[in-house]
């Protein structure tokens, strides 16, 4: 059976991409022929912040560049048995909504989760332009799971953390050594 969407696109930043990332964008896949990956917070000029989520913006929350986490999710989604052909990575200015014609299709649906202000922020971008949207669920902030700035603080400290991430992600952000530029970032602020 085909899935319900031609094509879908989802977000995030992926700031490190763990676990629960891959599940929600298997989610997404699941529910589309094509993927469209948008990365958020792509670059510092194309970052507004947002007080929705006042933290997301800030350099500790982002040490991996966009083509870092473009390898990332690209090589996730291929371990995890999507086909290249299957998905693409785009940036995604998620809080600048007048620029996403410029990098996703509009008449795809736009898939997202919500598990705060943000969450429902982000939703209403999508609505104010238009879009189709889908949300794949709402959970309380609780209930997330795991989150990016755990992972963070676990490589930042040197306590485990590779549980928490695919194997192909643990692989390149050891080659990256990020622990060690997440401790220089810390000492920055």
């Amino acid at each position: 059976m085909s899935p319900p969407y031609p094509t879908g696109v989802i977000h995030g930043r992926f700031q490190v991409l763990h676990n629960d990332h891959l599940r929600y964008l298997l989610a997404g896949k699941a529910l589309c022929d094509h993927l469209v990956v948008g990365i958020t917070n792509p670059d510092p000029t194309h970052t507004r912040k947002e007080e929705a989520d006042p933290k997301r913006s800030s350099a500790l929350a982002n040490p991996l560049t966009y083509f870092e986490r473009l390898l990332l999710v690209r090589r996730t989604l291929e371990e995890a048995g999507v086909g290249p052909a299957e998905f693409s990575v785009v940036p995604l200015p998620i809080n600048l909504p007048e620029l996403y014609r410029y990098y996703t299709p509009a008449d795809a649906v736009f898939f997202l989760s919500i598990y705060d202000d943000w969450g429902r922020k982000k939703l209403e971008y999508f609505r104010s332009l238009g879009l189709e949207t889908h949300v794949l669920w709402e959970v309380r902030p609780e209930e997330k799971g795991i989150s990016a700035a755990e992972v963070r603080s676990r490589m930042a400290a040197g306590e485990p953390w590779e549980h928490l991430v695919p194997p192909g992600v643990a692989a390149l952000v050891k080659a990256w050594d990020l622990p060690t530029r997440l401790r220089n970032l810390q000492g920055q602020g």
